[in-house]
């Protein structure tokens, strides 16, 4: 499809579910997991904060999550007044200030993401054949390709 033509039907028919059923996932994966005491923004800022080995600047988490920066630094406050983030000064470049987990948040972040993969596992062991969960597999591999850069 070149960049000047409208998006198929199924195109557009595709994304507004997609888009539907990815936030209602998003949101049953939050309640199941018991992450109510952290925004969404906060669990997924932990999540990043998870995934990274040396800690994350301010404006490094704010453009992953999409946000201001000054939102983002409130999102860290918040989480370092809970004792879940701690400010360091990045070994390499004494003016940056890195963020990273205290070990209390590794453990409340590992405890989230364990307890929302055995949700979804669970609900998908339930409420699928094995054929539908061979079928949600390869839809996700084609949702990969789309988040490529």
């Amino acid at each position: 499809m070149s960049e000047d033509s409208d998006p198929a039907p199924s195109a557009l028919c595709a994304s507004q579910q997609v888009r539907s059923v990815i936030g209602k996932l998003r949101r049953r994966i939050r309640s199941a997991a018991g992450t109510g005491d952290f925004t969404l923004t906060q669990a997924s800022t932990v999540g990043r904060l998870l995934d990274s080995e040396v800690g994350l600047t301010t404006s490094d988490l704010a453009v992953a999550e999409g946000m201001r920066h000054q939102s983002m630094a409130t999102t860290i406050a918040t989480l370092a007044a809970q004792g879940l983030v701690e400010r360091s000064r990045d070994p390499e470049d004494g003016r940056r200030v890195l963020i990273g987990l205290t070990p209390e948040g590794r453990r409340r972040g590992e405890e989230g993401r364990r307890a929302r993969g055995e949700w979804l596992a669970a609900e998908l062991q339930a409420k699928c054949t094995e054929e539908e969960r061979r079928t949600v597999i390869a839809a996700m591999a084609v949702l990969e390709r789309i988040v490529q850069e």
